[in-house]
């Protein structure tokens, strides 16, 4: 038995590799190719009898491990014809528990690698197990993959002493356990060589590199060469240069080359087939990221995105309060007019279905007809329900209506309970007359009206401060004006946050952000600015927890009472 002096001493099985390893470049990983002979197919039945390993580092073997096993059972007579191993070989021979401490410590944190890896997995899993040891948690790869996808066209098949074979590999498989790893390794470097090609630079591209090899846009990884494993915004475009896409990604490199394995979206191929470029805007953190997104998804308006593309779908629910009789009515843009303006809200049907919430309470009226110039003789259908108040008819006058709008408008600003309360005692009266259908629609409208009143005190809490810097216990932190981010970054202490040398400035693609990027603190929102508000706004309560106020000019915090959540719960 020989072993490597470079052998690392740590067990395996005890730490998974961190994001940074995996990113690793390919030069500097550490391989080690391992290959079992057996007494048969199953670990659950069968025994190891040879151990071979060879320990590799940038294309240089650094060492190599072999032994036989003493199994504990009779060889078969097939197993000794294909590999020459016998009773007679192995009766002096260690047991696998004997072998296991060297193994593991030749082994150490290295990348495995076999040529159908899983096999030699299962049995040296099966042999720590019934040793009472850890699984083995190092990565693996395997060659037979990978051949598989990069090598097939040129072989009649991926069998190790074929691709040898054809290949010209300059050690030959034998059915001992160190010849085939050692031509296992001769294997593994023609493989990175054919995947360099590819854009395989690290040690995460090359474990995702056998789903996307297969792809038939995989020529085109090599585009994803320059793209680091950091955040940022990805654009993909065509050749003339028109932005197809543009997309955001905690690790840059990783979220582009899933298109090519992962990702099985219907739009994703026609999205590959015409780009012929991806560019790339790193930002310092992903919260930095996500806003980008948004902004250039607003600006560049890409043809493939259409999540980021909703904000034209807006739209407002107003309380008309330029009319002597107001009413709700939605409207998907804002004007100068002295109404009361809720939203942006997702969509048309969204705001109707917030409207008829607060008509089930507030009896406004519904008609739309100007109430100087039309009389009725009788009230209208609505009217006559109950359900509304009907001005034509001269039923009411402006002072009593009034009061109704008033209590409208609490129920939308300071108080929701106005609203909420009398659609929960509906639902709850209708849901014990069994009539459930009834019960699920009213809970549909307050649950709409609940969302549309959570997502204004979003708007207006963020808005309503001038400047807002928040940071982490691990040093992290954000800067935000008028419900927009200014900066972000990934470390920084509290004083240098107060003082506004805050690093993530410089070079950074939201530099371009006016002084005042909000505007006033007052008014409804612009529809095109929902989007990073409402993601700013999740971000801070996602991390409530974790941040605290480093700086803040305007209110810290809201007094209004907390909203109920009225979506139904999944029975378990």
């Amino acid at each position: 038995m020989s072993a490597s002096p470079a052998a690392v001493s740590a067990s395996p099985g005890c730490v998974q590799p961190s994001f940074d390893e995996l990113g690793l470049p390919l030069a500097e990983c550490t391989f080690c190719v391992v290959d079992l002979e057996t007494t048969g197919g199953s670990p659950r039945d069968c025994r190891i009898t040879e151990v071979g390993a060879v320990r590799l580092r940038t294309g240089e073997c650094l060492g190599t491990f072999q032994t036989l096993v003493n199994p504990g059972v009779a060889v078969p007579p097939s197993i000794s014809i294909l590999t020459g191993i016998t009773d007679t070989m192995v009766i002096k021979a260690p047991r696998i528990e004997e072998v296991l401490p060297a193994f593991l410590e030749f082994l150490g944190d290295s990348v495995i690698v076999g040529h159908n890896v899983r096999f030699d997995l299962g049995f040296l899993n099966h042999a720590l197990a019934r040793d009472d040891r850890p699984a083995l948690a190092n990565r693996f790869v395997d060659t037979m993959g990978l051949a598989r996808r990069l090598l097939r066209d040129e072989v009649p098949n991926c069998r190790l002493d074929t691709l040898a074979d054809r290949l010209r590999l300059p050690h030959r498989p034998s059915h001992r356990a160190l010849d085939d790893a050692m031509a296992t390794a001769d294997l593994l470097h023609l493989i990175l060589e054919r995947a360099g090609s590819l854009g395989v630079l690290g040690l995460d591209d090359l474990l995702a590199l056998p789903t996307m090899a297969g792809h038939p846009q995989s020529a085109k990884l090599r585009l994803t060469e320059k793209l680091p494993r950091s955040p940022g915004v990805y654009l993909f475009r065509d050749g003339v240069g028109g932005i197809l896409y543009v997309g955001k990604a905690s690790n840059l490199r990783q979220r582009v080359r899933s298109y090519f394995s992962t990702d099985t979206r219907r739009k994703v191929g026609q999205l590959l087939r015409e780009t012929q470029r991806i560019d790339h805007k790193s930002c310092s953190t992903a919260l930095e990221a996500e806003v980008l997104e948004l902004r250039l998804i607003r600006l560049l308006d890409p043809r493939f995105n259409r999540a980021g593309r909703n904000w034209r779908k807006y739209t407002y629910l107003k309380l008309t309060l330029d009319e002597p009789f107001p009413r709700l009515a939605v409207a998907r843009t804002v004007i100068d007019d002295g109404a009361f303006y809720l939203g942006p809200l997702p969509g048309t049907r969204f705001a109707r279905r917030v409207a008829e919430a607060i008509e089930s309470v507030i009896p406004l009226r519904r008609c739309r007809a100007d109430v100087r110039r039309n009389t009725r003789m009788a009230p209208c259908a609505p009217a006559q329900l109950g359900v509304a108040t009907c001005p034509c008819a001269g039923g009411v006058s402006e002072s009593a209506y009034r009061l109704i709008v008033r209590r409208a408008l609490v129920g939308l600003t300071a108080d929701p309970s106005v609203l909420l309360d009398p659609l929960a005692e509906k639902m709850t009266d209708l849901a014990t007359q069994e009539r459930f259908e009834e019960a699920a629609d009213v809970r549909d409208r307050a649950d709409a009206l609940a969302t549309a009143l959570r997502r204004q005190r979003s708007f207006d809490q963020l808005r309503r401060q001038a400047r807002l810097v928040v940071e982490a216990a691990d040093g992290s932190g954000a800067e935000v004006r008028r419900g927009r981010l200014v900066r972000s970054w990934p470390g920084v202490t509290a004083e240098r946050a107060r003082v506004g040398s805050l690093p993530g400035m410089a070079g950074s693609p939201l530099q371009a952000i006016p002084d005042d990027p909000g505007g006033p603190e007052t008014g409804p929102l612009p529809k095109e600015l929902a989007d990073e508000v409402l993601c700013l706004a999740r971000w801070l309560d996602d991390n409530a927890g974790r941040l605290r106020v480093v700086h803040v000019d305007g209110e810290a915090c809201s007094t209004l009472p907390r909203l109920p959540s009225l979506r139904p719960t999944r029975a378990v």
